[in-house]
């Protein structure tokens, strides 16, 4: 196996740190289960490579799935800058035609990280994901925005009203304005793998403080910064901080099944 990529940057670390830990971890688990120290990785909507170089400088091989062809000519040159080119690959597509450009039944893990929410049939966009599993057993890494998050975060802006909103509509938007058409509790995340055929195996919330605490407590201040992420990874897994995080992340596996004779 290739030597370990560099985690994130500190800065990025505050937002994503905590689901680069995790993703590592299952990537580890998932080799172990496999059998085989290099697993085949596809990230759906990857763009330029922000979680796919760094699994491909694990030693894993992986697909990239993003319909922004500027996204796609970033991911080559990053991967190349990373010397990862070769365990990278780039494909123009989305959700809809998703098994027809990466294919069905082909990888031990799909990343769904920042779709969900701009997928106009989210139970259908779940399936597709958890159809590019491999058959015999495989792991989904899906991360949504979070309603909780938007309620207080409005909320602690003063825009009550839109807070209020979000509370209450089923798609979990403040108003017309939002940029997110979708927005997920643990509940409905939970019920959407399922359906797909998937066993959930672990939730966290993500971006629980990150996007309430003021950057000028922690830019100038590299160990509050460093304490903050670690108060991010330890309340991530439990569901009273769930509830308010900006994002949800959550494991699913696929159940191995035996090959029909």
């Amino acid at each position: 196996m290739p030597s370990e990529p560099t985690a994130p940057g500190p800065h990025t670390a505050l937002r994503t740190g905590v689901v680069w830990e995790l993703l590592r971890t299952a990537l580890e688990s998932r080799a172990e289960a496999a059998g085989r120290p290099s697993l085949e990785v596809l990230d759906t909507g990857g763009g330029s490579g922000s979680f796919g170089v760094p699994v491909a400088g694990l030693g894993h091989r992986v697909t990239v799935v993003d319909p922004s062809p500027n996204a796609l000519f970033a991911l080559e040159r990053r991967a190349a800058e990373e010397g990862v080119a070769d365990r990278v690959r780039g494909v123009q597509g989305d959700t809809q035609d998703l098994l027809e450009v990466a294919g069905r039944g082909a990888y031990d893990m799909v990343l769904c990280h920042g779709v969900l929410e701009y997928v106009e049939d989210t139970a259908a966009g779940v399936r597709a994901v958890a159809d590019a599993l491999r058959p015999e057993g495989g792991t989904l890494s899906l991360l949504a925005a979070g309603v909780g998050g938007a309620v207080l975060s409005r909320a602690l802006a003063g825009h009550f009203e839109e807070a209020r909103h979000a509370l209450s509509d089923p798609q979990g938007r403040w108003g017309d304005a939002d940029p997110a058409p979708h927005r997920f509790t643990v509940a409905q995340l939970t019920g959407l793998v399922t359906g797909a055929g998937l066993e959930p195996s672990a939730v966290h919330g993500i971006r629980i403080f990150a996007d309430l605490v003021p950057g000028a407590l922690v830019d100038t201040d590299p160990e509050s910064l460093q304490e903050l992420t670690r108060l991010e990874a330890e309340a991530s897994a439990l569901p009273a901080y769930q509830a308010i995080a900006g994002q949800l992340h959550l494991l699913a596996e696929r159940p191995g099944r035996a090959p029909s004779p």
